[in-house]
Order: C-alpha cells, then structure tokens, then sequence
C-alpha cells in the first residue's frame, strides 16, 4: 500500500449536453500521483480542471475511464474515498452564522471523531493555522485569508491522507496568499499530505509545486517539473542592443552562428532571441560579439516563465486562452451541486461502516 499511487487515472472523460450539443469538458484523462508529491494543475478558465477535480473527489460520475484515490475505485466504492480524502472548492466552506471552532468541531463529528478527539483535532489545527484570535468568530465576521484557512482546516479535519484544493487561494491579497501557502507547506511537511491543487497563479505553481500539470481544452498537454517544462518547452529571452544600426545588423549573424534559433531586430539597435539555457549563453554571446569587434551597450536575460510554458505548447497566453471562457457550463455546475446534496449521506456511511 506504502507504494501504490495515492491516485490513478485511466481515460478519464467526462461529456456534458449543452444545447442538445455534446461538449467533452475532459478527454482521456490518465496519470498518476505519488504519495506526498504536491501537484498543480494548471490551466485557463474552462480548461477542465474543476471537472476533473470533481470526477476524482466522486462529486460528478466519469462519462467513461475510471479512477483509484487513496486505494478505492471512485465508481465502485465512492463512499470509502470520500471519507479519506480533504476538498476544498472555490466558495466557502462554513455556515456563516456559526462560529468557526463548532465548524471544526461539527466536521469531526461529521467524520465519526469523539467528541475529544474532534475537540483536540480541532485545537491542532486552529493553532497550525494560525486561527487561534479568530476560532470563536462566526465565519462571516473573518477576512477572506481566515475563511480559507478555516476552508483548509475543516478539509484536514479527520485527517486525510490526500487533499484536494481547487483554486485555494482566489481573490486574496498578496499576503493573504503567501501566509495560505506557508500553512499548506508547514501541515505537508508535518502530516505528509499529498497535496492535489488546481490553480491559474502561475506563480503559485512555479514555486510551491513539485509537478505541474498543464490542461488545456480538457486535456493535459504537459507533465513534469515546473523547471524542466521551462527549460525543455521555453527558455530564457535574451536581448542585446548595440550603438549603431550596423552594428546591429551584424550582430544578428553572430549570435546566428551561436544558436539554432531565431534571432529577432527589435526596434533600430536591438536584437532579441529566446534560448533554452540561456544564462550560459549570455555570456558566450557577449564574448564573441565583443571578440567581432561590436561593441554591446547592454545584455538582459529574462527566465521564463510557465505562461511562456503554455505559449509554446498553445501557441497562445494562459491568460488569453482564459478570456471569455467559463470555468463550466451550467450544466456542470448542476451536476455537481446534485452530486454535493449526496456527499453528507455517503460520507456517513462510509464513516459509520469504519466505526
């Protein structure tokens, strides 16, 4: 079990009827997650990943391809994966009139945990979260970080061995975000949680993730680590300008002769490339212009990033794949509000069945 993925998919797809129109809202989907890895997925509006999240975490029924998280079949045995597993969606979790420690200490009970244990879980976690100013305010008196905080408290409550967190960190500020993510970070590293995100902060994805994920129009179009998708998809931008056009004419050729790629004028004296490795580059660059006899008033190197990742793959911005896109269709949101009314029910099964 110790080495068994944590969650397996096999063609996973999911079709929704949209105007009496079929619309395949995910394709194939099949990967697997390693326990304790800490996955994005990336992708615009509308790319699938809600969707898929929703068909991992047994909201929504695949149309076709099953799956296998923490050791069950999500078609077969949808109740066993709901009570080991943490979800977080988009909205907030909590009753509003409530106050956020009877959250907590309702979710235990949810689950099946005594009073006590619920009452010590709850306190654990209130700390590790940093909520412990907050934990007897009701939910609607907190800021939006201390909401999803509580969103993230209440989905390690029985404490799962995988969560999932779709968009966890939507409409904070700045800070509100990097002290979320500290939190997931500090409880991965404490409970070793595998941690399954969607996200569309690229950022977010660069820094924190071990893996990413790219989706694009329902399928994933690309899967490593965020450094070797730039290095192999993307590459560092390289410009160089010079003093006189002459020399910016000539220069096109020598750093022609020191890369297969193109090598773009920009404006009257620039000359622009983007290489992979191009740090290393750089320099060489600098040296045999130099060693031709053209002068270099300035060199810049700009990383890239994973936006530029998803332009080579899509010949397009993240950003511009996003606009005027849905996240779903009415009727994936129906579908899965159906299947969220069933959640409750199921997971006291399941509980119940363990106890």
């Amino acid at each position: 079990m110790a080495n068994e993925p944590i969650i397996e998919a096999h063609g996973l797809t999911k079709r929704f009827s949209v105007k009496k129109k079929t619309v395949e809202a995910v394709t194939d989907l099949t990967f697997q997650v390693a326990r304790g890895e800490l996955v994005a997925f990336l992708g615009p509006n509308g790319a699938g990943k809600s969707t898929s999240l929703r068909m991992l975490t047994t909201l929504i029924p695949p149309t076709a391809g099953t799956a296998r998280v923490v050791g069950f079949d999500i078609l077969k045995q949808p109740a066993e994966v709901r009570a080991r597993i943490g979800y977080v969606g988009q909205l907030t979790s909590g009753s509003f009139s409530q106050r956020a420690r009877d959250e907590l200490l309702s979710q235990g009970a949810f689950y099946g945990l005594s009073k006590a244990a619920s009452r010590a879980r709850a306190d654990e976690l209130i700390e590790s979260l940093d909520l412990t100013g907050f934990a007897n305010r009701s939910v609607q008196q907190l800021s939006g970080g201390q909401k999803r905080r509580l969103d993230v408290a209440l989905g390690l409550m029985h404490a799962p061995p995988l969560i999932f967190l779709d968009e966890p960190s939507t409409g904070l500020d700045p800070q509100s975000r990097a002290n979320l993510w500290q939190h997931i970070l500090d409880l991965r590293r404490k409970y070793g949680t595998t941690v399954f995100l969607t996200t569309h902060y690229l950022e977010e994805a660069d820094r924190y993730a071990e893996r990413v994920m790219v989706m694009d129009k329902g399928r994933v179009i690309a899967d490593d680590t965020a450094t070797a998708l730039k290095a192999n998809l993307a590459g560092d931008v390289l410009t160089f300008g010079f003093a006189s056009e002459a020399d910016t004419a000539a220069a096109v050729a020598v750093v022609q002769r020191l890369t297969d790629r193109e090598v773009r004028r920009e404006g009257g004296a620039e000359v622009t490339l983007t290489a992979p490795d191009g740090d290393a580059l750089l320099p060489t660059a600098v040296r045999a212009l130099d060693a031709a006899g053209i002068q270099v008033r300035r060199a810049t190197g700009v990383p890239p990033t994973l936006d530029d990742v998803f332009l080579a793959l899509t010949g397009r911005t993240l950003r511009e794949a996003g606009e005027g896109e849905a996240e779903e269709s009415e009727e994936t949101a129906d579908a899965s509000a159906e299947a969220s009314a069933s959640v409750t029910e199921s997971v006291s099964e399941a509980t119940g069945a363990s106890r």
